[in-house]
């Protein structure tokens, strides 16, 4: 397996992958999760050229997972983290996040964040076995209440959710 950039080419693949990796929230009643829109080409566009859209892939194959990032109060924030279903459990979202962790150190970045579901299992106590640690209400910076905000006004909040941390 190997990280690399997304291509443009490619990111119809991440919608998939995102559509796909929903699924399993339905399992759990949460199938406004599950029926969610993957971000747009448009968004995956940008993050793209901004240099925050890696994907991991086996050989020349497409991608099997990708996360989105973007500076956000000098800490390198995961926005998204997806891996398709066929490629669950082997590791891709870690090996994606430590990529994110070693580029993020050399560019001087100390801290990766994230928000995520917190009573969801490959969320928040996967993220905690990762190094990831709670935040409380006064920890967060003005860039993550503003994602916090933008996620009540889309509905998350009718299951738990928690801002994460991991020094790097």
């Amino acid at each position: 397996m190997r990280i690399r950039p997304a291509t443009a080419a490619e990111l119809p693949r991440l919608q998939d992958i995102e559509r796909a990796a929903g699924e399993p929230f339905r399992a759990l009643g949460m199938t406004e999760i599950a029926d969610d829109d993957p971000p747009s080409l448009e968004v995956l566009e940008r993050h793209r050229r901004a240099g925050g859209a890696w994907v991991t892939v086996e050989g020349e194959g497409p991608p099997l997972a990708y996360l989105l990032d973007e500076v956000v109060d000098g800490a390198a924030h995961i926005e998204q983290v997806s891996v398709h279903p066929s490629a669950a459990r082997q590791g891709l979202g870690r090996l994606l996040i430590e990529a994110l962790a070693e580029r993020s150190a050399a560019a001087g970045l100390t801290a990766l964040t994230l928000t995520t579901f917190a009573e969801v299992p490959w969320n928040a106590p996967y993220y905690a076995r990762l190094g990831f640690r709670p935040l409380q209400e006064a920890e967060l910076s003005e860039g993550l209440r503003r994602i916090r905000r933008q996620e009540r006004e889309l509905g998350l909040d009718r299951w738990p959710r928690v801002c994460m941390r991991r020094a790097i």
